[in-house]
């Protein structure tokens, strides 16, 4: 059990928490999923996520502050396109230096402003006060059909396993920048993935309201990581194609060299891509929906627990979660 998931456990038994399903009181799933999903009606259920953004851990000073606007309304979003949500309303908490300029909060409401209108979602309130450093956590509500929430639980051995997207790529924006190489022309998109991810909210809902996935969950922590998370779940194992996973090509540049594509697609993060499960059964019906979508079959659910990794040449090994923790030593 990896620390995050740990302190998860622990908190809920601390504070009054439901971790399971528990349907007379609305709540299902529970604590431990990408967002509870509440049914305050008969014809309806509420996906709720929250998520944070800190300066120094999730963005670094020197990001534009529309880039940090944006990706902190996407980031929480992303956790609605897991579930197949229609994202709808949205919080804000913010905490900010007491020298920030105006003209800081301006542009960062601009790029949160253009990220709600993309996702359709509307600010509802929130809070603001002040810190050391620059304090981000939206929290996000969306809308589901009741019955069409897609959990991170559901996989079975024999499913096959999908992602969204190119593997990789907002990682390779992050090292990009790390290697102060941001401000070069011919490598400025591909910065975007990192600074702008685009969140594959209209696929999650066609996905969930053609009930074609058994299990989803979006790529936040990178896929070693997440898929980890996503075969705990569901008490099952799985194993992975190297030459099938849709790999980024990294640009030939001397500060960029010793970083693998490989590498990225596994343990690279904030792709926020969805990683999902589909019974062999209802492949045809995926088909049919993928045509204008980057949709990779990368391997298959075993009945585990271990998760492996397909070399090209045959050789099979452990895949270890090697991707982003906020409590890595």
């Amino acid at each position: 059990m990896d620390r995050e998931t740990s302190l998860i456990r622990e908190l809920t038994q601390l504070i009054p928490s439901i971790t399971h399903r528990l349907e007379k009181d609305g709540v299902l799933p529970g604590v431990g999923d990408d967002a509870a999903v509440l049914r305050p009606s008969p014809h309806s259920e509420w996906a709720i996520s929250t998520d944070f953004s800190l300066e120094g851990t999730h963005f670094l000073s020197g990001y534009s502050a529309d880039s940090i606007g944006y990706k902190s309304l996407a980031r929480a979003t992303s956790d609605l396109a897991a579930m197949g949500a229609k994202p709808r309303y949205f919080l804000l908490a913010l905490a900010l230096p007491p020298g920030k300029p105006g003209k800081w909060l301006r542009q960062f409401a601009a790029g949160m402003s253009r990220a709600a209108r993309e996702f359709d979602s509307r600010l509802v309130g929130g809070d603001i006060s002040r810190s050391s450093s620059v304090t981000i956590c939206v929290t996000v509500l969306g809308e589901i059909p009741v019955g069409l929430a897609i959990l991170r639980s559901g996989a079975r051995p024999g499913d096959l396993i999908y992602v969204t997207g190119a593997l990789g790529a907002a990682q390779l924006g992050l090292e990009i920048i790390l290697g102060g190489l941001s401000r070069q022309p011919s490598l400025g998109k591909l910065l975007k993935p990192h600074l702008y991810p685009k969140i594959p909210v209209a696929l999650g809902q066609t996905l969930a309201r053609r009930r074609i996935p058994s299990a989803m969950m979006d790529i936040s922590d990178g896929l070693s990581t997440d898929l980890a998370r996503l075969c705990a779940a569901g008490g099952v194992g799985a194993q992975i194609h190297a030459a099938s996973l849709p790999t980024v090509k990294v640009p030939s540049n001397s500060l960029l060299r010793g970083i693998e594509p490989l590498a990225l697609a596994l343990h690279g993060g904030e792709d926020y891509g969805l990683l999902f499960t589909v019974p062999p059964k209802l492949v045809t019906c995926l088909r049919g929906i993928a045509r204008n979508e980057q949709i990779t079959h990368i391997g298959e659910i075993t009945r585990g627990p271990e998760i492996a990794l397909v070399h090209p040449d045959g050789r099979t090994a452990p895949l270890s979660a090697k991707g982003w923790s906020a409590f890595a030593q």
